[in-house]
């Protein structure tokens, strides 16, 4: 039973085709909200996020939503996804819009993919990454539950994140870099990749987040 859904609104892109996608897959109540009292009496939390980190963390800060995440992830102890920026900005910086210092729920940085990006054999990449890629998981979480290693997911980014605990490392990604495709530590876990884009293996993701009690 996964109870009721918080997903976390700041403003920052389409949040409503996450909230949808759980629907899909079997949530019971799913509430799209930057009130406080919803999100610290949720069962479940999700993070999501699009656009540049500057305007996200600006309007994190301002809604007091960093205070709510760090609520739902120390107090409430709820699980908790985080999905593409919100990823990143739970790390400490980031490369983009001249350096932002983000939330530091997970040490680390968030790297620009360069220009010009050449994988193994040379041959130029484009940036942004996006599209389908492979990700290795590196990690036995009941996120992976029923989803292939090596199964592709959506992404859609120019920077990625690399944190500095390789130990949280639960799935990379090959770009011409390695980069961080999911990190976990204990109640939260957190993708680079879109799975509500992500078809059979984003839903099946989002199925096993809704079923989580939140331990590793």
């Amino acid at each position: 039973m996964s109870g009721i859904v918080a997903v976390i609104d700041y403003g920052m892109g389409n949040l409503h085709s996450v909230a949808s996608a759980l629907e899909h897959v079997g949530a019971s109540e799913v509430v799209v909200t930057h009130d406080a009292d919803v999100i610290r009496q949720a069962d479940r939390v999700v993070f999501p996020g699009v656009g540049g980190i500057r305007d996200c963390m600006s309007e994190i800060r301002r809604l007091k939503c960093d205070e709510l995440l760090t609520q739902a992830l120390t107090q409430q102890q709820v699980p908790v996804l985080a999905i593409c920026v919100g990823l990143q900005a739970l790390m400490s910086r980031s490369e983009e819009n001249d350096g932002v210092h983000c939330l530091d729920t997970i040490p680390g940085e968030v790297r620009y993919f360069g220009n010009p990006l050449t994988d193994a054999e040379g041959a130029r990449l484009k940036v942004p990454h996006m599209g389908w890629n492979e990700v290795h998981q590196t990690m036995n979480h009941p996120l992976w539950a029923g989803i292939p290693d090596m199964t592709r997911f959506y992404f859609v980014h120019s920077y990625y994140a690399h944190a500095w605990d390789r130990s949280l490392l639960a799935g990379s990604v090959q770009y011409g870099v390695s980069a961080d495709a999911a990190l976990a530590r204990d109640n939260l876990f957190a993708v680079q990749f879109h799975p509500e884009k992500s078809a059979t293996a984003g839903l099946r993701l989002l199925k096993n987040f809704l079923e989580w009690n939140g331990q590793c």
